[in-house]
C-alpha cells in the first residue's frame, strides 16, 4: 500500500470520526475493506462497543481497539489450540499497543483525555505474546469460564426485555 492510499484512509477514518462515528468505528471502517467487509454498517456495529475506551468507560482508547480489531482480522487464530497463531497475532497487537502509546503517552482512553494522570491507570502489559496451556489448573485459578456463561446469559436476557 502507497502512502498516497494509508492516507486516503487516515483521512476517511479522521472523516468518518467528524461525522460523529466513535474512534473504534472510525479506525475500523476506514481499512475493514482490506478484509473482505464490504458492508460498513457491518464495519460500524463490529466495532461500536469500543468507541469511548470501552463502551465510554474510558479505559483502552477506541482508537487502539478498532487496530486490534483489525489485527484480528489480519492475522487472527481460528482454531482453539493454535498457539503459534495466537502468539503471532499477540506479538503484533502488541507492537501496535507499543507504537501507539510510544506516539501518544498512554493507551488509556482517560489519560489520553486529560481525565487521569498519564500512569495511573497503566494496565499490567504481559508483552509475552505465547497464551497459556489451557490446564486443568489454568481453568482452576480463573473465574473466566463462569463470567463468560454469565455474560451470554446476561446479554440474551437483556435481549428479552
Amino acid at each position: 500500500m502507497t502512502s498516497e492510499e494509508i492516507e486516503v484512509r487516515a483521512q476517511r477514518a479522521i472523516e468518518l470520526f467528524k461525522q460523529g462515528f466513535n474512534c473504534s468505528q472510525s479506525v475500523f471502517a476506514a481499512c475493514a475493506d482490506l478484509y473482505g467487509i464490504q458492508d460498513e454498517q457491518l464495519a460500524f456495529r463490529l466495532s461500536a462497543s469500543f468507541g469511548g475506551g470501552i463502551g465510554r468507560m474510558r479505559l483502552v482508547c477506541g482508537a487502539a481497539n478498532g487496530m486490534f480489531m483489525l489485527a484480528g482480522l489480519h492475522n487472527g487464530s481460528t482454531t482453539p489450540h493454535d498457539n503459534d497463531g495466537k502468539m503471532a497475532n499477540y506479538a503484533f497487537v502488541q507492537q501496535l499497543a507499543g507504537e501507539f502509546k510510544a506516539k501518544y503517552g498512554s493507551l488509556i482512553c482517560a489519560e489520553l483525555l486529560g481525565l487521569a494522570p498519564k500512569g495511573q491507570c497503566a494496565v499490567k502489559m504481559d508483552l509475552d505474546p505465547r497464551p497459556a496451556d489451557r490446564t486443568s489448573e489454568y481453568y482452576e485459578k480463573r473465574p473466566c469460564a463462569e463470567m463468560v456463561g454469565e455474560a451470554v446469559r446476561i446479554y440474551l436476557r437483556t435481549l428479552e426485555k
